[in-house]
């Protein structure tokens, strides 16, 4: 198993021989630079938004600097890739609205942007000069230890050379034994290099990983993501029966209606007998075109509501199904939508494994929240999460903000409730 992060390899005995070494100055030296970098960014864009600010051309550029923690926090989770292989995800909302001032508000309003700007200001201000303090004392250090002899053979033209400008050697044994010691020094700053990249990257995914407060506002732009997608599917399916019922429904329709024209115009004989075959296969896709249309997004559920919808399914079922739904006006198509398909999906449960004799569709409006309820009397014992098809409901319904149980002891009766937070679009005199 490979380690996660250049702390969970320097507990091996194969550091220095890995990339972890390499990979620790790669990530400190480019923080020197970074904030090298971000310094001389946030000075420049602070004084001359400061300086413009009084001819209004440079408050853009103090807005900026406000917004510069944003682009440096975003290269700090791409340099943590080098020591810390768990990424470090971003935290900005999505824009409520379209367009550069939307997005604006937004940033502004957010409390992550000003703390990456608070990490960005201290990045700028201590962080990199820290690492490049640790690079050179951990490494540069050590290797100007180790090219004592080199030094004594070129500079020092074979007699002398100073180490770390401060001990002259004379010798060529103590040159050598000064270039052994530099190599265990320069080991030992493999690991301090180690531990420095490794306690930078923990602070830094504290200073701009989310907090809690962070995580509940992404967890609730899931949560509206996810509706989002479903409004997208239900208008994607509507379209779908739109196309259906408008272009090859009518062409079946018309087709049909010339074969049977043609059919009775047509004398006795084989001709009359293949125009009949032909009328009646016509007549069958039509018929199964209607079907797939029904159970893509019934015309009745857009045009009626739940409670026509419902009765309309309970009208095509198998079993015989008694309706008790009181709903007085219509929901929200997404609310409707979902608890149509839960119905019409418990509904061919019956049919197909139920054993039952009679089933029982209730529900109604109340408190805010749609109830319903699919009772039937059959054997028994089904659960939601073996094929029945209505795992995927639930996940509809949780999107929704609601709620599917299913009760089906061994011996019947089964009863599936739903329960989805929904108000009023239309009330009905």
């Amino acid at each position: 198993m490979h380690p996660r992060n250049v702390w969970q390899a320097m507990s091996g005995p194969s550091f220095l021989l890995s990339a972890w070494p390499w990979r620790a100055v790669v990530y400190l030296v480019t923080g020197a630079v970074a904030g090298a970098a971000t310094l001389v960014g946030i000075v420049v864009a602070a004084a001359a938004g400061g300086v413009l600010a009084v001819v209004v051309v440079g408050l853009p550029l103090l807005v900026l600097t406000a917004l510069a923690g944003i682009p440096v926090a975003q290269v700090e989770r791409r340099r943590l890739r080098l020591v810390d292989r768990d990424p470090a995800p971003g935290r900005p909302r999505q824009p409520t609205a379209a367009g550069l001032w939307a997005w604006l508000t937004t940033r502004l309003r957010e409390r992550a942007t000003w703390q990456e700007l608070g990490y960005a200001l201290l990045f700028a201000g201590l962080l990199w000069p820290v690492d490049a303090l640790a690079v050179t004392a951990a490494l540069a250090l050590p290797l100007a230890t180790v090219a004592t002899p080199l030094l004594m053979a070129t500079v020092g033209e074979g007699e002398e050379t100073k180490v770390l400008k401060q001990w002259t050697v004379t010798t060529w044994p103590t040159a050598f034994g000064v270039a052994v010691l530099g190599l265990l020094f320069l080991a030992l700053g493999a690991y301090a290099l180690g531990l420095a990249a490794g306690a930078r990257a923990e602070l830094t995914r504290v200073l701009i990983a989310p907090r809690e407060g962070d995580l509940g506002a992404r967890v609730v732009e899931l949560t509206r993501s996810r509706v989002r997608l479903v409004d997208a599917f239900d208008a994607e399916r509507r379209r779908i029966e739109r196309d259906l019922h408008d272009g090859a429904q009518q062409r079946l329709v018309a087709l049909t209606m010339t074969l049977g024209l043609a059919r009775l115009d047509a004398p006795p004989g084989a001709l009359a007998d293949q125009l009949a075959k032909a009328h009646g296969e016509a007549g069958k896709a039509l018929e199964e075109l209607r079907e797939l249309i029904h159970g893509v997004h019934p015309k009745v559920l857009a045009d009626y509501g739940l409670e026509a919808a419902v009765a309309d399914a309970a009208d095509r079922s198998a079993v015989p199904v008694d309706v008790c739904l009181e709903l007085s006006g219509r929901l929200p198509r997404a609310v409707e939508a979902a608890a149509y398909f839960v119905v019409c999906e418990a509904l061919a449960n019956v049919a197909r494994h139920s054993g039952a004799d009679r089933a029982e569709v209730t529900g109604g409006h109340r408190d805010g929240r749609l109830f319903l309820q699919v009772r039937d009397d059959g054997r028994g014992g089904a659960e939601a999460g073996a094929g029945s098809g209505l795992t995927g409901l639930a996940d509809r319904v949780s999107v929704l903000g609601g709620r599917l149980s299913l009760s089906s002891p061994p011996g019947g009766p089964t009863l599936l409730c739903v329960e989805i937070p929904c108000e009023w679009t239309e009330r009905f005199a």
